[in-house]
């Protein structure tokens, strides 16, 4: 597995392929639908948005509440989909990464292969062992919205497959 750490550069980018692992280092932000959607509407409104978008990471996660000495409970990944009406938009704003299961529409994927964005998608029902990949956690926005608020995490060697690469070749169409 490649390890990397998170911006990547364009020529990290351009050498991942669909279905090759890697172990991600760097700074990721959570969010899930409720999240997509307040993100999406202050796009539209012309709102300053809560978090650079900017060669951003987002992964798909509504974490457990953290255990005694650890950052982060439980942190498996959602299915992705349901985060594809926002997508594009944020991805045209700048969002670069993404990490989650399952897979995307083609509105997604064009907006992967026209923006040099990557899908990474990662184990559900690993959790638990994902969450110790997380060393630090500092709440960013929507604290509302309790598990799916928008936080910031710090990982080291967080276990990941290319989904997605930055060509529009997909994990799940390959044979």
């Amino acid at each position: 597995m490649k390890k990397l750490t998170l911006p990547l550069s364009m020529e990290e980018r351009r050498g991942l392929r669909a279905g090759e692992g890697v172990l991600l280092s760097g700074t990721v932000y959570t969010a899930r639908d409720a999240a997509h959607k307040r993100l999406h509407e202050m796009i539209l409104n012309g709102e300053e948005l809560p978090f650079d978008l900017h060669e951003a990471c987002i992964y798909y996660v509504g974490p457990t509440p953290a255990t005694q000495g650890r950052p982060i409970g439980s942190a498996g990944p959602t299915t992705s989909s349901r985060m594809d009406p926002y997508t594009p938009e944020l991805i045209h704003h700048g969002l670069r990464y993404m990490i989650g299961k399952g897979r995307r529409s083609e509105e997604v994927k064009e907006a992967i292969r026209q923006y040099d964005a990557i899908y990474f998608v990662t184990v559900g029902g690993a959790g638990a062992l994902l969450s110790h990949c997380v060393k630090k956690r500092r709440m960013v926005a929507f604290e509302d919205l309790l598990a799916e608020a928008v936080t910031e995490l710090y990982v080291e060697d967080f276990p990941c497959y290319v989904g997605i690469d930055r060509y529009g070749n997909d994990i799940y169409d390959e044979e």
